[in-house]
């Protein structure tokens, strides 16, 4: 078997100019959650493309490998897809210009499966005999290996490694005689967690898994209807919100208006827990509840649960602060910028080395020593996966001469790894799946150690608790209670999707 190879120089993330394993190191030591990835479409608005420029900007976020746009004039669907940020490739008026049309959709990346490769880059494009389907989407799906094998069986040519593909196949193998059936008979076929925008000739679809695990929600702008990964994408082009897609469910916009089609049986929604911990904005509304309001309330049940006696709050930036927030106005301390972010790690001009890998964290969050010399402070940070970064900051608030570290995680333990679009370690990579608590609070370096309880959590989403037998939401990570089948798990052999390696 002949095997193309790129060469052997180290991969460059997109975006940054650094290789991989520098900005792992760079970021966290690869010691966070990933990213998922964000979409965001729009129907017969003259600026299309511009607009979904705009709303990928403010999903940023939730993807910063790559971005895709592919735009509809009528008679011709128009593409760029490209590595690295949306500013870096949609912000100039000549690049814009070439995505004719009054109908575009668009897509941020993490790689959550396949590599980050052009041809991994989404929206994914294919002509079908009813037309052209251009698809993005948000998640992973569970059985994608499991298809795309059974296509490949029979003869399908697959030309990325992304999941999103197999949506495309099914597509184009059904004998449906519109495009909207064939997409449907497509979706009956997947697992998993997914949110997708498709556009056609003639519409733009949404569609959001039957148990509603990824969010997806609908707006309006000068009369158009636009979908999103999240609200905060409709503010930042001024659109109504009009409503979350619902599990299970097909929205077709066109010139005749929306459709709604149910394509999977009516059940209780479950959407993702950690959107509201971790990967929403905070200036977002998922699913009827503030992102924002809520992870106060984790900060409040946080320190109902585990308050201690210090002198000072200090959250971990970004993502702990609305907890830390909450925490402090709980307990009455004093709330404080203790640690300051550097939000331009990775456009740097030194050449990476080993010592500059060792200084990782300190190129990303500096003490602020003025805020926690000679205190006892409450760190707080949003959640704990393999507590390297935990480590080096506890270590730096030590250096920066705190006389107590005393650290709360707003979330409960991560013992279980995801396969929803969350780019989780292996489970022997998961502190709290190999250490109990005080085995924790020894290996980070903390006086104490503390996390959010299961309930407490439910209770900062306004739940009394959590519901056993038919748990509010999807929250796997913490309970391994996985709300969906997950059929390429039990693939035996080699579970690699391709032998074709791309020169950067």
């Amino acid at each position: 078997m002949s095997v193309a190879k790129s060469s052997a120089r180290p991969q460059i993330l997109p975006g940054t100019g650094l290789p991989r394993e520098v900005v792992d190191g760079l970021d966290r030591d690869g010691d966070t959650l990933r990213e998922e990835c964000g979409v965001f479409g729009i129907f017969g608005h003259p600026d299309a493309s511009a607009i979904v420029a705009l709303g990928l900007h403010a999903l940023q976020h939730r993807g910063q490998e790559a971005a895709g746009i592919v735009s509809f004039d009528g008679e011709v669907f128009h593409s760029e897809r490209r590595p690295g940020l949306v500013g870096d490739s949609f912000s100039d008026g000549e690049t814009i210009a070439r995505l004719k049309g009054p109908a575009s959709i668009g897509h941020v990346r993490y790689s959550t499966t396949g590599g980050t490769i052009l041809r991994n880059v989404q929206p994914l494009f294919a002509e079908l005999a009813s037309g052209g389907l251009a698809v993005a989407h948000n998640g992973n799906l569970t059985n994608a290996l499991s298809i795309r094998r059974d296509l490949v069986r029979d003869g399908a040519i697959t030309q990325s490694t992304s999941d999103t593909e197999v949506i495309l196949h099914l597509a184009a193998r059904s004998r449906a005689p519109r495009i909207v059936e064939r997409f449907t008979e497509a979706l009956r076929q997947i697992e998993g967690a997914y949110a997708i925008v498709a556009l056609t000739n003639k519409k733009l679809i949404g569609a959001r898994d039957p148990m509603g695990i990824r969010p997806l929600v609908l707006g309006e702008l000068d009369g158009r209807y636009i979908l999103a990964s999240e609200t905060c994408a409709l503010d930042i082009i001024g659109a109504k919100f009009i409503r979350d897609v619902e599990n299970g469910e097909i929205v077709v916009i066109s010139e005749e208006g929306i459709e709604s089609i149910r394509f999977a049986p009516a059940q209780p929604m479950r959407p993702c827990i950690f959107e509201y911990i971790y990967f929403a904005r905070p200036d977002s509304v998922v699913n009827g509840k503030s992102v924002y309001a809520v992870r106060k309330n984790i900060g409040h049940e946080l320190a109902r649960e585990s308050a201690t006696a210090a002198d000072v709050v200090i959250p971990v930036p970004d993502s702990g602060v609305p907890a830390a927030l909450g925490f402090a106005q709980e307990t009455g301390l004093p709330f404080e910028m203790g640690i300051i972010r550097n939000h331009y790690v990775g456009r740097t001009f030194i050449q990476p080395t080993q010592s500059v890998r060792e200084l990782g964290v300190r190129m990303k969050h500096s003490a602020n020593r003025a805020v926690v010399e000679g205190k006892r402070i409450v760190l707080v940070d949003d959640s704990l996966v393999r507590g390297t970064t935990s480590v080096k900051i506890v270590r730096m608030m030590r250096e920066a001469g705190a006389r107590e570290v005393h650290f709360r995680i707003a979330s409960p333990p991560i013992t279980y790894p995801d396969f929803y679009g969350i780019d989780t370690p292996e489970r022997e990579k998961l502190l709290a799946a190999t250490h109990d608590l005080e085995g924790m609070r020894r290996y980070i370096g903390a006086d104490s150690l503390a996390f959010l309880s299961i309930d407490g959590l439910y209770k900062a989403m306004g739940e009394e608790r959590r519901e056993a037998a038919c748990p509010q939401y999807t929250d796997h990570c913490f309970t391994g209670d996985y709300p969906t089948a997950l059929t390429d798990l039990a693939i035996a052999g080699p579970r690699r999707l391709a032998m074709l390696a791309e020169a950067d």
